[in-house]
């Protein structure tokens, strides 16, 4: 295969889709917001990604193999710079709300593309972006036939092309990351996020691999010579890294300077690193106070047993999914379109499995009763809210998900749901509901504190696990991974996110008094689309105070 000379990334963010038909439509352009259309338009364009390999120009497969070489990088940095200036050149003062914020939403976009491109730069300094899509590629289907399986040759034949480019783009690696793709590469996570099941989970990606010649041998005996080539380089990957160990020492957080620029000008946040901290650990305290009164209201009921086979756990979701679907309506909480996918189309997120060292921490939780993860990740949950947002055609909102909003929105579902009384007839469900609160609460200890070089991935982990009940050791170091080598702000953004719509609910309800409509308050939320809460905010109250200095274009600051 020909082998071009640039990198790839493990993981495009892909913008989603948002909105109600109400403001799925284009807006009437004001004097330069039709520029603002086409600024992003073309932004979008520079962002997207560039496959290095016909093997890898499906957009729809989710191997992530992308064109980051150094002659690349530059290119998208001059045009980001270009149409930087058209953004700047722009003037929204006088522009209605609704446009203001578009303007403000793209702005962040742009603020987050630059700290990636300066900052972040995955392809040179974390080899899990290349262990990453090498993993996914090993869950490859042995029973495809025809085009798609000559697509998965392709894909398989391009391994020791991935290792190669990883070598020789990986210039700038951060300790923590090699220790990540290490373990990865040997040892099961012990959580299996979008693994195909097997009753005993393979060794890191190298299992895998051989896990894939196992079934190639037995339905695909004409792909063996390539899958064996596949396990050899990643045996050959794994070595290198084991060797690059003394030169891999740079450190992999961003530092507080560049967190907090970070926080204002790409996600919108009002608060800085210190204040972001004081806020999760006043609300780790009052969950964890909360999660002991229901235990002592709780202490005569029976206590709540996980299911005990596959049966008896869909049975629960079944009965999870009615009830919510139930409630949503007959307690006017939220407007669900009469098109609403059903439980077979939305599925669930945990399946059934049996883990010889015991459950994780979410099957301890789903196992006893699928509300928690039911309302936070299916419905009005992440799930939905991406079907929803799918009915939206705004030029600008419709490409946008703000994470702080959406997991945000999830955590919002959990606690405020249970008061709102979604769970009155099992109050041992609300301990459940505490116990996830308490540990998305720990996330943003975890979160700030490897970015700011403060914590390990291992002292972060262990962290999180001493502050949440029932929290086993590899969620907590798995979390502690994926918040790690994502954009500063996941880890934080649901506890902090949910925090900003219950404040926005307070706001609505001492605005409106006694004439409040929750309803219209969670269908307004998400008619606004999936931006970040700050600039709902601004569009739902009018209130001016947390966005007036997210106008201002600054640097990114040094280290």
């Amino acid at each position: 295969m020909k082998r071009f000379f640039i990198g790839y990334l493990c993981v495009q963010l892909i913008a989603n889709v948002f909105a109600t038909a109400a403001i799925g439509q284009t807006p009437q352009a004001t004097s330069g917001y039709a520029d603002l259309i086409e600024i992003f338009d073309d932004f979008r364009t520079v962002r997207a990604s560039k496959a290095w390999s016909a093997a890898f120009d499906d957009p729809e497969a989710p191997y992530g193999v992308v064109n980051y070489g150094a002659d690349e990088v530059q290119a998208r940095s001059a045009a980001l710079d270009a149409l930087e200036t058209r953004l700047r050149a722009l003037d929204p003062a006088g522009w209605p709300v609704a446009q203001k914020v578009d303007y403000l939403a793209v702005k962040a976009q742009f603020a987050a593309q630059r700290f990636y491109l300066e900052v972040s730069r995955p392809w040179a300094r974390d080899p899990g972006t290349y262990v990453d899509p090498l993993l996914r590629l090993s869950f490859s289907d042995m029973t495809a036939t025809g085009d798609r399986l000559h697509r998965i040759r392709q894909r398989l034949e391009a391994v020791p092309e991935i290792v190669a480019l990883a070598k020789s783009t990986l210039t700038e690696g951060a300790a923590d990351y090699l220790m990540l793709a290490r373990f990865n590469m040997r040892q099961p996570d012990g959580v299996g996020h979008g693994h195909p099941y097997r009753a005993v989970p393979p060794m890191g990606v190298i299992g895998w691999y051989e896990d894939l010649l196992a079934r190639a041998r037995a339905q695909q005996p004409a792909l063996v010579p390539v899958v064996e080539e596949a396990l050899a380089a990643v045996q050959d990957f794994a070595g290198w890294l084991d060797a690059a160990e003394p030169a891999m020492t740079a450190q992999a957080g961003v530092g507080r300077a560049r967190f907090d620029w970070y926080m204002r000008h790409a996600k919108l946040l009002p608060w800085t690193s210190e204040e972001l901290t004081a806020l999760a650990d006043r609300e780790w305290k009052r969950l964890v106070a909360f999660l002991a009164l229901e235990e002592q209201r709780n202490q005569k009921l029976p206590v709540l047993e996980p299911a005990s086979n596959a049966q008896d756990y869909e049975k629960r979701l079944r009965a999870t999914d009615k009830n919510i679907r139930e409630w949503l309506k007959s307690a006017g909480i939220i407007t669900l379109p009469e098109d609403t996918p059903d439980f077979e189309t939305f599925g669930y997120n945990a399946p059934f499995i049996e883990r010889p060292n015991g459950l994780n921490f979410w099957e301890k939780v789903q196992f006893r009763d699928p509300h928690p993860d039911h309302l936070h990740a299916v419905i009005p949950g992440h799930r939905y809210d991406g079907w929803f947002a799918k009915r939206s055609h705004h030029p600008i909102r419709s490409h946008i998900s703000d994470g702080v909003r959406v997991e945000g929105w999830g955590v919002y579902l959990e606690e405020p749901m249970m008061r709102a009384g979604v769970l009155d007839a099992q109050p041992r469900v609300h301990e459940l509901m505490y116990l996830f609160g308490i540990f998305r609460a720990t996330r943003v200890w975890a979160d700030i504190g490897m970015q700011l070089n403060e914590l390990s991935i291992q002292q972060a982990a262990d962290q999180m696990k001493n502050g949440s009940p029932w929290l086993d050791q590899s969620v907590a170091q798995v979390d502690a991974e994926i918040y790690l080598r994502s954009p500063p702000g996941y880890g934080l953004g649901y506890t902090i996110g949910n925090l900003q719509i219950q404040n926005l609910l307070a706001e609505m309800r001492l605005r409106d008094g006694p004439a409040f409509d929750l309803k219209a308050f969670h269908d307004a939320f998400m008619a606004a689309g999936r931006l970040p809460v700050s600039l709902i905010r601004y569009e739902m109250l009018g209130d001016t105070d947390e966005i007036d200095a997210f106008f201002e274009f600054e640097p990114i600051p040094d280290e």
